[in-house]
Formats: structure tokens, sequence, C-alpha cells
């Protein structure tokens, strides 16, 4: 039995016992726990299976790819794990430290016992750090692919949230829009509303801007866009809620709404087309 074989099945032998005492003190260190449900056994038992591949791939070097493959497997279920349970990254990555701490102390210890030469100490470099490496970028990757996947289905979530076209009466609903306007928002925009107006067969729309604090020439222009959408569906469009402050930078950006009805607020909107608040009670 060569040097490295005989190291590789030590490290098969002392998973769980490697396994033990990177988790003892990973959970030592750190700051602050998360509940992952599972038991200490069972964490212990994945952490003993990781350690494994080391083993293997030193018992084996001929079959470094079927290895890799199984690190790589292995990196990326804990990668979805650990975002999935909102564990940040550099958190995570920092078990990468105990298991090549243990790792190695085991091999030294049994490199030491049995007076094994320098080259097989390079051997292991070339053989382990690899490894090492290559589940890092794998954990890695998987863990910021998701993140960013999680992230993007929130923001489109808020986004639709924003765009609230809420029926006031037959033929009649009301957008009330808040906040800033962005290109993305403004695609948005320019889809649900056309897509509401359709389902709700409406004959007008109330546009409120009550709650938008900057209008530029890109906000005015896509409200433009939505009315001329909205026009060729046969739904008018007024604009409500202008506040003081936006109507003096519209007139200094020199914007033209003189084509489009306007009203101060929603009661004299709906007296324009013969209705009342009370009436919608």
């Amino acid at each position: 039995m060569d040097n490295l074989h005989f190291l590789g099945d030590k490290i098969l032998e002392k998973k769980y016992e490697i396994a033990k005492m990177v988790h003892t003190n990973r959970i030592a260190d750190l700051k602050e726990t998360k509940d992952v449900n599972l038991t200490n056994e069972e964490i212990i038992e994945l952490r003993a299976n990781f350690i494994s591949y080391f083993g293997q791939a030193l018992m084996s070097k001929t079959d470094q790819k079927t290895i890799f493959d199984q690190i790589v497997k292995w990196a990326k279920e804990s990668g979805e794990f650990a975002s999935n349970l909102g564990i940040s990254l550099s958190e995570a990555l920092e078990d990468t430290t105990y298991y090549r701490k243990f790792i190695w102390e085991a091999l030294k210890e049994e490199i030491i016992n049995h007076s094994m030469p320098t080259d097989t100490i390079f051997e292991l470099i070339t053989i382990i750090d690899p490894l090492l490496d290559k589940a890092v970028f794998a954990f890695s990757l998987t863990y910021v692919n998701i993140h960013q996947e999680t992230l993007k289905k929130a923001k489109s979530a808020f986004l639709e949230l924003s765009v609230p076209v809420v029926p006031i009466t037959k033929g009649i609903a009301i957008l009330p829009l808040v906040g800033e306007v962005d290109t993305e928002r403004a695609t948005l925009l320019l889809e649900e509303t056309l897509k509401k107006a359709n389902e709700l067969k409406l004959s007008h729309m109330l546009f409120d801007l009550s709650g938008v604090m900057i209008v530029d020439t890109m906000v005015a222009h896509q409200i433009f866009k939505i009315v001329e959408a909205l026009s060729l569906l046969g739904v008018k469009t007024i604009l409500i809620g202008i506040r003081p402050e936006v109507a003096q930078t519209m007139i200094q950006l020199g914007i033209d709404f003189s084509q489009i009805t306007i009203k101060a607020n929603l009661e004299q909107a709906l007296l324009g087309l013969n209705l009342t608040i009370d009436s919608l009670e």
C-alpha cells in the first residue's frame, strides 16, 4: 500500500472524528446560530460524508473526475441549503477553514507517526487543496445564483404590488402611483394598466400622481405612452393629484399635458364623470 492510499484510508477511518472536531469548533466560534432543522448527529453525518471524498481522492488518484463531481454535487446542495436558510456567504465559507485545518491535522499526525517523506506532503497538497477550492467555488456559485434569483423574485413581487389598479365602480378604476418611476417599473406600469383595463372592461382610468415626488421627462414620456395605449383600447385617462412642486418642475421642463384631462383630486374627477364619493359608498 503506498503512502497516499494509506493516508486516504486513515481519513475514511477518522472521518467522524474529524467531522466532530469541525462541528464542535465551528459551533464554538459562531456569533449566532441558525435553526437548521437538523440534529447534531445529522450535521456530523453530512460533514463526515464531505470529508470522506478527500479520503477517496487519496485512495484513487486516477479517478479524480468522479471525486470532483461528487464534491461539486455536495457543494451545490450545501450552497442551496445555506442560501435558503439565510446564512451569509462569508459565514458559510468559514466552514472551509475548519475542514482544511482538521483534515490536515489528521494527515500530519499520520505523516509524523510513519516518518513519511516530503514528496508525500507535496502530493497531498496537489490533491487536497484543489478539491477544497473546487468545493468553495461550486458552493459560492450556487449560493450567489440562488440569492440573486430570490432577490429577483422579491423585486418582481414588489413591482407588481406597486401597480395597484383598483376598480371603484363599473368601468372606472384608479391607479395610485407612489414613489419613483424607473425604466423597469415604467414598463411594468404599461403592461399592467393595459391588462387590467382589458380585464375590467374600463371606460376611464384615474391616474393618481399625488404620491409621485418627481416627474422628469422620462416619467412624463412613460405617462404619455400609457395614456396613448389606453386610448387605443377606448379608455380615457384622467390625471389627478399632481403636487404643486411637481407642477412647477413640469412647467420648467416644458412638459405639455394640455391634451390630457387633469383634475386636482379624486372628488373633482368623479364629479366630471357625474359621480360622487358618496354614491360609491
